[in-house]
């Protein structure tokens, strides 16, 4: 496959220049004082309306990777009304008490739901990443998994990330490569069979989330990762 290019956009006005530069899938989240949110679903539906390109919504309604109950039937609502909305997918990620995937938690949300998925970075919070990695092989609909291999960013997990998805093709075939992504670390994922990348800052100018996706640095991204792609076959 070509590289996979995700683009996270904060609104209607980021989706139009993300197509045009080559996106291939947009991540649609509210900013807050906590960090990403889940966007309103007429949000969704004002960006589905600027692009027809693949689009998936955060689910997530407090900081952190926690849920209770009474959230889980709020997330679970927001779910199918993302989807009438015209959501083709989702983004989420949620770990329990001891540090582990919350399977019970995801299974309940989605229950019902036939739709891809990606898990968050809430990985790279996980106690145990071999275990959380081999939980979320065997979990249905799930085909990415956002990560920097370091709860820091790529900067300091790269090397971790490349020996394992060097060591497992499925790993490798599920990676988002996210965390400040840097063109340099490209070639070293792609070699190792990574071809999901994910960017957000990078695409506005100055690195600015008051600036709107740009089309044309949204290009580079995309001429970067179909040159290291085709390089890696």
């Amino acid at each position: 496959m070509s590289g996979l290019l995700e683009v996270r956009v904060l609104g209607p006005h980021d989706a139009a220049p993300a197509e045009a530069g080559g996106a291939d899938r947009l991540e649609f989240v509210h900013l807050t004082d906590d960090g990403p949110m889940s966007p309103e679903p007429r949000e969704v539906a004002a960006v589905r309306s600027r692009s027809p390109l693949h689009l998936r919504p955060l689910l997530r309604l407090r900081g952190g990777y926690s849920t209770d109950g009474g959230e889980a039937v709020r997330l679970r609502g927001l779910v199918g009304s993302y989807l009438d909305a015209g959501a083709d997918g989702l983004v989420l990620g949620f770990l329990n008490g001891l540090g582990e995937v919350d399977v019970e938690v995801i299974g309940t949300l989605l229950d019902g739901f036939d739709v891809p998925w990606t898990f968050s970075r809430a990985v790279d919070a996980c106690l145990d990443p071999d275990d959380a990695w081999a939980t979320l092989l065997r979990l249905p609909g799930l085909d990415g998994v956002r990560t920097a291999g370091s709860a820091r960013s790529l900067e300091h997990g790269l090397d971790d990330l490349v020996a394992r998805a060097r060591a497992d093709e499925r790993v490798a075939k599920l990676v988002v490569a996210d965390g400040d992504l840097h063109p340099d670390h490209v070639p070293w994922l792609t070699r190792a069979g990574v071809r999901q990348f994910h960017v957000d800052d990078q695409v506005r100018p100055g690195g600015s989330r008051k600036a709107y996706v740009d089309e044309a640095l949204v290009g580079s991204w995309r001429r970067l990762l179909d040159a290291e792609v085709g390089r890696a076959r």
